[in-house]
């Protein structure tokens, strides 16, 4: 299984997409409201084998808010911004079948996104019949740690309501949701079955609060959840994306299709040394995916040409017209004003 040293050059720096220079108004008690001035958003590029394009310069981007070009006023690479992050795992009866595995894996992330420096800390919100939270806002890992151990599935599955209560209802970092930047890692596979928040709301929530989300799925072996795409739209519509550790295992090895037996057509049993090797190396990977992704952002700000109030919501496309074979991420836009 994978372990702290393994990965901690893969995560030395870790932030997220927001909002940024912002003024905040007088906020409800565990609410934040803000109002925007100057745009931030940070962008992965990567090229048509999914490697990141990280050699680019300010001239190499196009910035555009509802269609019309802007004028980018800061650019750079920097990679030891604050940031704090949220990781939110899924204890639903879904999550039963690989529950170790993703326990694990929660808490190799806990342990390389929060290397115990002050500039990271993180938070721990389960989800089953209700989202709780289990570990509060702390720049030490280890409490997190600690309760993650402690979790077992069962029950129904409030993922929404998780995101609120990320969102609005724990200890916040002095700075936020301006700097230190926030994320959230969610070690699910994005089905809901009991929250009292819709889908619609908390990606409004997520994106006014200047929050970026990215998945780690527990959906395995080329099975399907009804969720999936749910994950998928928060994700990218807030400029992250899904990692599926257990979902292309089989893909590079040999007799898949040729080693029938009772349980069947398995190349790989379970129990045995190649089977939990596939395994940790998906999930290896998923995790390397996520800390590079992070980790190999270009961060991009401007001033909005227009400041219309009727506007609710601005879209954001960012274009490298040298490269057009490349796939730009983002997110996909942002609301100027508190709601």
């Amino acid at each position: 299984m994978l372990r702290r040293n393994a990965l901690g050059a893969l995560a030395g720096s870790v932030f997220a997409g927001g909002l940024g220079r912002a003024q905040q108004g007088t906020p409800i008690p565990g609410d934040i409201r803000v109002a925007v001035n100057e745009v931030i958003v940070p962008v992965t590029v990567t090229d048509d084998r999914g490697r990141f394009v990280s050699n680019l310069d300010q001239g190499d981007f196009r910035v555009f808010e509802d269609g019309k070009q802007q004028t980018i006023k800061y650019f750079n690479r920097e990679r030891n911004q604050p940031v704090v992050v949220g990781f939110l795992i899924d204890v639903s009866n879904a999550s039963r079948l690989h529950w170790k595995v993703f326990q694990e894996a929660a808490i190799d992330l806990v342990l390389n996104l929060m290397p115990g420096e002050p500039q990271y800390s993180g938070y721990l919100v389960s989800y089953g019949n209700e989202a709780e939270i289990q570990a509060n806002t702390k720049h030490d890992p280890e409490n997190i740690v600690e309760k993650i151990r402690k979790l077992k599935p069962g029950g129904g599955a409030a993922f929404y309501d998780a995101i609120y209560l990320a969102c609005t209802r724990r200890d916040l970092v002095k700075g936020e949701p301006i700097e230190p930047r926030r994320i959230i890692v969610v070690i699910g596979d994005g089905h809901d079955t009991a929250s009292k928040k819709s889908l619609q709301e908390v990606l409004e929530l997520a994106q006014r609060n200047l929050v970026t989300i990215y998945g780690v799925s527990t959906v395995a072996f080329g099975f399907n959840s009804e969720g999936e795409k749910n994950l998928t739209k928060l994700a990218e519509d807030t400029g992250g994306r899904v990692e599926y550790p257990l979902n292309n295992l089989y893909k590079d090895v040999s007799g898949y299709l040729s080693t029938p037996s009772d349980e069947g057509n398995y190349a790989l049993k379970v129990g045995t040394g190649g089977y939990a090797s596939e395994i940790a190396k998906g999930i290896f990977g998923s995790i390397a995916n996520v800390a590079g992704e992070i980790t190999t952002q270009y961060i991009m700000r401007y001033i909005p040409d227009q400041q219309d109030k009727a506007k609710v919501f601005r879209e954001i496309r960012v274009e490298v017209p040298s490269l057009p074979t490349v796939k730009v991420r983002h997110r996909s836009g942002y609301y100027p004003f508190a709601p």
